[in-house]
């Protein structure tokens, strides 16, 4: 064996156990990720799912005696490995778009939002009913919602609109912001999705406050938000239903009334896994009142964890904000993070009988597919825009890890 070959076969070996790799040193596309990612943000994130498979789990038994008669089979785990399934689908897809550039996410999330709004807009004539509402298409292996997958790109498109408004500029963009919202808000009253429409509006205005709108414009926003509301209530017969049985108990008001009474029938420490009975009364126990079967069986010490880690997520992002220095990463993380604890906030609001019924799933908990896989990106966009770039040093000479240009 000649030297040249037995030096290139050791330095071989040396890289494989270089104690740098991986480190602070490694320029690698996963080394630079490993260390510029909010490792405490996935961490949560990697808590929740982990919550939501066990719960999925333990809501398995009663949807699959639902769905199959009235006979349950012993085990009968059914949507549990389903769920296994797509979070082996849609974890990839998050840890992916989370290792992407700022630039290039902005305009893919600008493409999606052509595309879902698209969608959304043809599924009066193209969707299928499911449970006395059109949003979904029906692919043969699966169903897609157009406004789940809607949510994230439309945060970062609206993101990307108001990073412009300045000076003169911020009218003009303030009132396209209004339109692109109001066409969208449109299209989901058609379905109906009053819940969905809500969580767009809210997001919007949110955004629009980080955006630096005026105190007396955002009063003008709220007091519109009531009147439109009060409209709802008188023009828009699903509003009318839901906040009549909410509010005076009129109508079919079982749902909530059973969730409620599923939550707190664990007491503090619940009645164990597999040990519930009333999950079997519930309508969606593994999507819509998923959070009351976690009350039934693992008791509201385990409802108050699962609503502090919300909590802990969104202002773990909001507290990370107050560093970043571009305007566009601020407003899309903003949003996004917004998004996913209001979505979080109404699902639990409606299991403790707070909220009317709306028909909307629990974060990374209930079981989904097309829930599971959008909130990925949801999540993936956010990882992306949180990130930190620990090779940049804070000097006059140099780009911070705030700019645009940072990747």
């Amino acid at each position: 064996m000649s030297a040249t070959t037995l030096t290139g076969r050791i330095k071989a070996k040396a890289a494989l156990v270089d104690p740098n790799r991986y480190g602070r040193s490694d320029r690698s596309a996963l080394g630079r990720w490993f260390w510029e990612i909010d490792r405490v943000l996935l961490l949560l994130l990697a808590v929740l799912i982990g919550i939501g498979l066990i719960a999925v789990a333990a809501a398995s038994p009663a949807v699959a005696q639902r769905y199959s008669g009235g006979s349950v089979r012993v085990a009968d785990l059914h949507y549990f490995y389903r769920q296994i399934l797509w979070i082996g689908l849609s974890m990839p897809v998050m840890i992916l778009i989370s290792m992407q550039k700022r630039e290039r996410l902005r305009r893919l999330s600008l493409l999606g939002a052509v595309f879902c709004v698209t969608a959304l807009a043809l599924v009066p004539w193209l969707g299928t009913v499911v449970n006395g509402a059109k949003r979904w298409y029906d692919l043969g292996f699966g169903l897609f919602q157009p406004s789940e997958f809607l949510k994230p790109f439309f945060v970062v498109a609206l993101a990307w609109l108001l990073s412009f408004a300045t000076g003169e500029r911020k009218t003009i963009l303030f009132a396209a912001s209004a339109l692109l919202t109001g066409l969208v808000a449109v299209l989901l009253m058609l379905q109906p999705d009053f819940g969905s429409t809500i969580i767009f509006v809210v997001v919007w205005v949110a955004m629009l406050a980080v955006a630096g709108l005026s105190i007396r414009l955002l009063a003008g926003l709220f007091a519109a938000g009531v009147a439109g509301v009060i409209l709802a209530y008188f023009f828009y017969p699903v509003a009318q239903v839901r906040i009549d049985g909410f509010l005076f108990g009129e109508g079919d008001n079982f749902q909530v009334e059973n969730a409620m009474r599923t939550l707190t029938a664990g007491g503090l420490f619940g009645m164990g896994p597999g040990g519930g009975t009333r999950k079997f009364g519930l309508p969606e126990p593994h999507t819509d009142y998923i959070f009351s079967v976690i009350g039934e069986e693992f008791g509201l010490i385990a409802c108050i964890a699962i609503a502090l880690l919300y909590m802990g997520i969104v202002a773990r992002v909001l507290i990370k904000l107050l560093d970043e220095e571009s305007n566009f990463a601020i407003l899309a993380a903003a949003g996004l993070v917004v998004e996913f604890g209001l979505q979080a906030m109404i699902n639990m609001a409606v299991n403790v009988q707070i909220a009317p019924s709306k028909g909307m799933t629990l974060p990374f908990i209930s079981y989904g597919g097309s829930s599971m896989l959008a909130l990925s990106i949801g999540m993936g966009l956010l990882l992306a825009f949180t990130r930190r770039n620990p090779y940049l040093t804070r000097s006059p000479y140099v780009v911070k890890w705030g700019g645009e240009d940072r990747d």
